[in-house]
């Protein structure tokens, strides 16, 4: 009997040090083109090459990223089916919508935090604000006359617009939209003033002048834009970003982690990603599985009073 048991237990460990033994699927929750997307193919690339077997990106879009996130804690805990995270799938809609599709930190073992990608906050060129400070004092002389205009109801971009009036002590309504894209489109067009948007999807227009930054919403400022103030020179204490980050269902080996954890910091640690990720104002990271579990429960801790104040649900 006992015989049985050791050879059971050499067998699992033979075949987790095999791992992996066949084609790996990254989900996006998603739909393809935006920036979680574009790191996911980046590092999927460079993580096949160091792995020896293929990862394909698989886009699952739908509900904020509650679908792919959701299909991904419900896979097989065998590390060939992960999930490339965000703050939305992992702090975010768990806290807004009422029915909870899953739990961030028990139906997940993460395996690293990959990228810190910045938001931005921009303006039509016509507005009167030119920095930050400006915007600030204007916001408070006229509460409630401006608008931002933002992704959608409870998406990253909405909460950094919240996070922004609760720390400034300003108020300003609200213009949701289904989607960056039709909201950017109309802050251009000057129908919405300001807007929080991806730095990535915003650098075009900021270089152009079709657009003014006022700052990033990183702690310090962006290397791609060393000239944009942080907000936080302003307001004190004001960050977020997107981030993204590399997850497997809850109950994967040890093992297996660690093998994906280190594809994948040797993937962010080759030249050409690096290149690339600068080429796209995201800093690297690369964390351990460990420094991972910890910033979800933080992201979760930072944004439970954000939602909570800003009464933010969904269904």
């Amino acid at each position: 009997m006992l015989a049985g048991a050791a050879l059971a237990v050499a067998w699992i460990g033979t075949a987790h040090a095999q791992f992996p033994e066949r084609t790996l699927t990254l989900v996006v929750p998603f739909a393809a083109g935006g920036s979680t997307d574009v790191v996911a193919r980046i590092v999927a690339n460079k993580m096949s090459e160091d792995l020896g077997q293929q990862v394909i990106v698989q886009n699952i879009g739908g509900a904020g990223g509650n679908v792919g996130a959701s299909n991904v804690a419900r896979a097989a805990a065998d590390g060939y089916t992960i999930l490339m995270g965000t703050v939305a799938t992992h702090a975010l809609n768990p806290l807004i919508l009422k029915t909870k599709p899953y739990d961030p930190e028990k139906d997940f073992a993460p395996v690293s935090l990959l990228v810190l990608v910045p938001n931005v906050l921009v303006v039509n060129p016509q507005f009167p604000a030119k920095t930050v400070a400006e915007l600030v004092a204007l916001l408070k002389a006229e509460p409630d006359k401006y608008a931002y205009a933002s992704s959608g109801n409870g998406t990253p971009l909405h909460l950094s617009g919240e996070l922004f009036k609760s720390m400034a002590g300003v108020s300003m309504q609200h213009i949701p939209y289904k989607g960056a894209g039709p909201a950017l489109n109309d802050v251009i067009g000057n129908q919405v003033p300001i807007m929080f948007d991806n730095l990535p999807s915003s650098s075009g227009h900021i270089k152009s002048g079709t657009l003014r930054a006022l700052g990033v919403t990183t702690a310090k400022r962006a290397a791609s834009f060393p000239d944009l103030p942080a907000i936080a020179e302003t307001v004190p204490g004001y960050e977020t970003y997107t981030w993204n980050a590399l997850f497997a269902p809850a109950g994967t080996p040890a093992d297996v982690v660690a093998r994906l954890n280190a594809a994948s910091k040797k993937a962010m640690a080759d030249p050409e990603v690096i290149k690339r990720m600068n080429d796209f104002s995201a800093t690297i990271v690369a964390s351990s599985p460990e420094e991972l579990g910890a910033h979800v429960k933080a992201e979760v801790a930072k944004w439970t009073p954000i939602v909570r104040d800003a009464h933010i649900t969904l269904d």
